[in-house]
C-alpha cells in the first residue's frame, strides 16, 4: 500500500482485506483505522475484538465503510480520554442547574420571608390603628364671675374599647375659633384625683396658659397617669383648657370645634356651642 494513500484512511472506519503468507483464503477486518507505522510495518486498527495490529505486507485491499448500527442505530466508537470528556461537561452542566436551582430557592425563600414580616407589620399597625384611640365621654364648661364668658373647658376623655396603651405625653388637644391652637401636655398640670374645691380648682390655674393643658385622673386604678403620664382600658381622665389664655373664652351662642389627638389611633373630636345664657358657673357645652 502507498503510504499517501494509508494517511488518507487514519481515523476512519474502514473494511480491511489480509492474506496472511500460505494462506488460500483472504480475511476482512473491520474498524477504525487508529495509526499507520511505516517503520515497523505495521496499522493499528480499533474493532470489535478490541485494539489490534496488522501488518502492512498482508493488507490486500483497504475499503472505507458505513458505522456499524446496533438496533438500527449507528454506534460510535469513543477512546477513553473522548469519554472523560464527556463525563466530566456533564457533571459541571449538573453542578451548574443544583447551584442555580438552590440560589433560585433561596432567593424565592428571603423574599416570602420578608414579604411575610411585612404583612405582618402592616397588619399588626393596622389593627392598632382601627382599635385604638380616645372617647370624648362629656364637655363642660366654667364661667368667669359674672357669667359671661366660659374660661374653662374640661374634656372626660377614656380610651375606646380594645385600645392599647395611651401614651399622654406624646398626645395634644387642637382648638379652632379664630385662629387654630395645638396644647401639648405638661407633666407639672397632672393630679391624681378631683379635690374637694371641685374639677375647675384642683391644677394650678397659672401653669395653665395658651400652650399647655392639664389631666385630672377620675378613674386610674393602678396609678398610670399619674406616674408613667399613660391611660390604659378602663381609666378616663379630664383634660383641662384655659379658654381665656388660649381664645379669649367664649361667648354665649358663639362655637368651637377641635379634636384629642394621640400618638396612634382614632381621634376624638368635638363640636360645641355656648348656652344664650350661662345660668349657672358650671354649663354643659354640647
Amino acid at each position: 500500500m502507498e503510504k499517501r494513500y494509508m494517511e488518507r484512511l487514519v481515523g476512519k472506519y474502514c473494511k480491511i482485506v489480509t492474506k496472511e503468507p500460505g494462506e488460500d483464503r483472504a480475511s476482512v477486518v473491520t474498524g477504525i483505522l487508529e495509526d499507520v507505522d511505516y517503520e515497523d510495518g505495521f496499522i493499528l486498527v480499533n474493532s470489535e475484538q478490541g485494539l489490534g495490529c496488522l501488518r502492512i505486507n498482508t493488507i490486500i485491499a483497504i475499503k472505507p465503510g458505513h458505522k456499524r448500527k446496533i438496533n438500527g442505530e449507528h454506534k460510535k466508537s469513543l477512546k477513553d480520554d473522548e469519554k472523560g470528556m464527556v463525563g466530566i461537561g456533564t457533571l459541571i452542566v449538573f453542578i451548574a442547574m443544583v447551584l442555580v436551582a438552590a440560589v433560585a430557592a433561596s432567593v424565592l425563600i428571603q423574599t416570602s420571608q420578608t414579604l411575610q414580616q411585612r404583612a405582618y407589620k402592616v397588619g399588626s399597625e393596622t389593627i392598632s390603628e382601627v382599635s385604638s384611640g380616645i372617647r370624648l365621654d362629656d364637655t363642660i364648661g366654667y364661667t368667669n364671675e359674672n357669667r359671661t364668658l366660659v374660661e374653662y373647658m374640661a374634656l372626660v376623655i377614656s380610651p375606646r374599647a380594645g385600645s392599647g396603651y395611651i401614651d399622654l405625653e406624646n398626645m395634644f388637644v387642637t382648638i379652632q375659633h379664630d385662629n387654630f391652637t395645638v396644647l401639648e401636655f405638661n407633666k407639672n398640670l397632672v393630679a391624681a384625683k378631683v379635690s374637694a374645691d371641685g374639677v375647675f380648682h384642683t391644677l394650678n390655674s397659672s401653669k395653665l396658659n395658651s400652650s399647655v393643658y392639664g389631666i385630672i385622673a377620675i378613674h386610674d386604678s393602678d396609678n398610670s397617669i399619674s406616674t408613667t403620664y399613660g391611660m390604659n382600658v378602663g381609666d378616663s381622665a379630664i383634660i383641662l383648657v384655659n379658654l381665656s389664655a388660649t381664645i379669649n373664652g367664649i361667648a354665649p351662642r358663639n362655637s368651637v370645634i377641635g379634636s384629642v389627638m394621640p400618638e396612634l389611633g382614632v381621634e376624638a373630636t368635638y363640636d360645641i356651642t355656648a348656652p344664650v345664657v350661662f345660668l349657672n358657673r358650671i354649663i354643659d357645652l354640647y
